[in-house]
């Protein structure tokens, strides 16, 4: 399925300045969330594993009817500003995408115009306005064949996970791009996306 899918196609300072413990703008919610740190630079031959959360009183995302508005705001942001959404798994609560981008800020610009795309979209399906998501996506990038492997054999089985359902283990999980005949996503570009993950073996 992975090669079908392949085919188809992360000093102490006195006063006033500085660095400060508690110092910054704090997460969004009752509970703490992504950092608010500057990120890390991103170098274009590593893919990213972006995880982007919604709030508590958003719909299920797995529903047919968000799952489908979401699935059309992927196709409109997938390839945009030196960004390129590879692979994606949607659970009740939260979406797991892999991407790759050009630097630091094509991942910025990149996610930030389609997680507008996909808080329009939601907010329709709704019939609200407001804030979607929970906080900031957290971006995990992926240096290695391995690190790679294990994040697609996670989105393939992540309703294996959440359900846990163990009639179903090892399904391919319906709402992963991997089980869709026409993904809303773009071939990737890199090796580790492209063959280095073949070189791995999983953990």
């Amino acid at each position: 399925m992975l090669k079908r899918q392949q085919q188809l196609l992360l000093p102490k300072t006195r006063g006033w300045g500085g660095a400060r413990k508690g110092a910054g703008r704090k997460p969004n919610g009752p509970k703490p969330g992504v950092s608010h740190l500057p990120r890390p630079s991103l170098n274009a031959r590593f893919p990213v594993h972006v995880t982007l959360r919604v709030r508590d009183h958003v719909y299920n995302l797995r529903s047919n009817r968000c799952f489908r508005v979401l699935a059309r705001s992927f196709e409109r942001g997938r390839d945009k500003f030196g960004f390129r959404l590879n692979h994606f798994s949607v659970q009740g609560n939260h979406v797991h995408f892999v991407v790759e981008a050009n630097d630091k800020r094509a991942l910025s610009r990149g996610m930030q115009g389609l997680a507008v795309r996909m808080a329009r979209a939601l907010n329709r399906v709704m019939g609200i306005k407001g804030a979607v998501f929970a906080d900031h996506y957290h971006a995990r990038i992926l240096k290695t064949p391995t690190e790679v492997l294990n994040v697609l054999k996670y989105q393939l089985h992540n309703r294996d996970k959440h359900l846990r359902a163990p009639a179903r283990v090892g399904a391919i999980d319906p709402r992963c791009s991997w089980a869709l005949a026409e993904p809303p996503t773009v071939a990737p570009r890199t090796w580790l996306l492209l063959r280095g993950w073949r070189r791995a073996s999983l953990t």
